[in-house]
Parts: C-alpha cells; sequence; structure tokens
C-alpha cells in the first residue's frame, strides 16, 4: 500500500515538472520567434520556476494521489499567463507583439471556466484546485494591470494589488478569513476585470474610451470587495463568543446566526 502511494505522490510530482518544462518551451518558441530580451527572459523562468515550486509543496501537503484533469487545465492556463508575463516583462525594454500578447492572455482568460467545469463533471472538485484556480487568475490580473498602467497611469495597479491587500489585512483582522456566502455578482466583477483589462491593452479604442473602460472596472472592484468586507465584518459583530452558564440550571446563551445577502 505505502508503495502505491509513493507511486501516486511521483506521478503527481511529475506533472508540475512536466508543466515547468512546458513553460520553459513556450519561452524559447517566444525568445527565437521575437527575440525576447533579458527581461522577459529572467521573468519567465522565475514564474516558471516560482509556480512549479509552489504548486509541488501545495500537492505534497495535501497529498493528491491524482493530479487531475481539472488542474491539468489550470496548469495549461498558468503556462499561458507565464507567457504573457514574460512579454509584458520585455514590453519596459521593447514594444511587445501586441497580437500574441493579446491572443495569450484571451485563451487563458477564456480557458478560466473550462477547469471548474471539467472538475464538477469528473468528480475531481478539490480545495487545492479552487485556489490553484484562483491564485492563477489574481496573477493575471496582476500583470495585465502593470502593462496597462504604463498607458493609462499607476491608479490602474489597484486592479490587481486589491486582492493582495484584501490576503494581507486579513492576517491583522482574522474576521475577513471568514466564508463568503456564493455570489453571482461577485463572480461577474471578477471576469469583468480580465476582459476590460485586454480591451484596453488592446488598444483598439482610444484612449479616454480605455481610461473608462478601465475606471469602470476599478470601481465594479471596490464595490464588490467593499460589500464582501462589509458582510464579514456585520457577520463578524453578530456571532456572539460561547460564555459560561452564570447558573447550572440556566440556558445556554444563543448565537446569533450570520445574516446573509
Amino acid at each position: 500500500m505505502a508503495l502505491n502511494n509513493t507511486y501516486d505522490a511521483r506521478l503527481v510530482q511529475q506533472e508540475t515538472a512536466v508543466g515547468a518544462g512546458v513553460q520553459i518551451l513556450l519561452l524559447v518558441l517566444l525568445g527565437s520567434a521575437f527575440g525576447m530580451g533579458p527581461a522577459g527572459w529572467l521573468t519567465g523562468l522565475a514564474f516558471a520556476f516560482a509556480t512549479w515550486a509552489v504548486l509541488s509543496r501545495a500537492l505534497h501537503r495535501s497529498r493528491l494521489r491524482s493530479f487531475g484533469p481539472a488542474n491539468r487545465v489550470t496548469l495549461g492556463r498558468a503556462t499561458l499567463v507565464g507567457g504573457v508575463t514574460a512579454l509584458v516583462a520585455d514590453s519596459f525594454d521593447s514594444a511587445p507583439p501586441l497580437t500574441l500578447l493579446v491572443g495569450l492572455t484571451a485563451v487563458a482568460l477564456l480557458l478560466d471556466g473550462v477547469d471548474g467545469k471539467v472538475a464538477r463533471r469528473t468528480g475531481t472538485s478539490t480545495a487545492l484546485g479552487a485556489r490553484f484556480d484562483m491564485e492563477v487568475d489574481a496573477f493575471l490580473i496582476l500583470v495585465l494591470s502593470v502593462y496597462v498602467s504604463t498607458r493609462l497611469g499607476p491608479w490602474v495597479l489597484l486592479i490587481g494589488c486589491m486582492r493582495y491587500v484584501f490576503v494581507a489585512a486579513a492576517r491583522v483582522a482574522p474576521w475577513l478569513n471568514a466564508p463568503l456566502p456564493p455570489s453571482f455578482a461577485r463572480k461577474t466583477v471578477a471576469a469583468l476585470q480580465g476582459v476590460c483589462l485586454l480591451l484596453a491593452g488592446a488598444q483598439l479604442l482610444p484612449l479616454a474610451a480605455d481610461f473608462a473602460v478601465v475606471l469602470l472596472s476599478l470601481g465594479s472592484l471596490v464595490w464588490s470587495f467593499g460589500r464582501d468586507v462589509l458582510w464579514l465584518w456585520r457577520t463578524a459583530r453578530l456571532t456572539v463568543p460561547d460564555a459560561p452558564d452564570p447558573l447550572p440550571d440556566a440556558p445556554a446563551p444563543q448565537v446569533l446566526e450570520p445574516a446573509g445577502r
């Protein structure tokens, strides 16, 4: 039995190594086709190594016996995001191949909902897979906000940084770690960020129109985060901590249920 578990663990780790190899192959193709500079190479290689290291550690801790088809889709998306990251880093030295940058980003965004559907249909949904998907999405938005900020201004970075600020704040205020109820509005706003940043990055519209589109994106994101933070804060206030009974026969204190949205 132990041998089977070890063998399965090695197979899972091999898939992460294959993902890193595909990422490096993509960088080689980008570099040979478009003459990518040192900034793009170093950033792309750093992304490939970081993805492999973090994912390998997470898989080891979760003890998954199979990587799963949904995680393979997410790993493919991560490879595309690595290519976008390398091109954005290289754009600080020279103009990037805009068509390729937009194409890689568009495919990564289109595949966003595929891994979730695959996980549900194959019965392979896991907490690790959901977290992996979320981190890939968040990093892509961060990279796109960096790229668009070079044209519209540093305020665009608020879109990419907001999720990471929320995670940092949750370390100081643990009540922010409470689970949130499902929300179609939250999912819609999250999807809107990538679409708006991609549209602005493609430079198909006048500068004023791109500015309005990204400003709308930021406004909706602030509203979504503010709505969730307010719900978490109200829920934390409504939750009464357990206290010892004042008398042996006294009824136990009631804990108020969290208010729904």
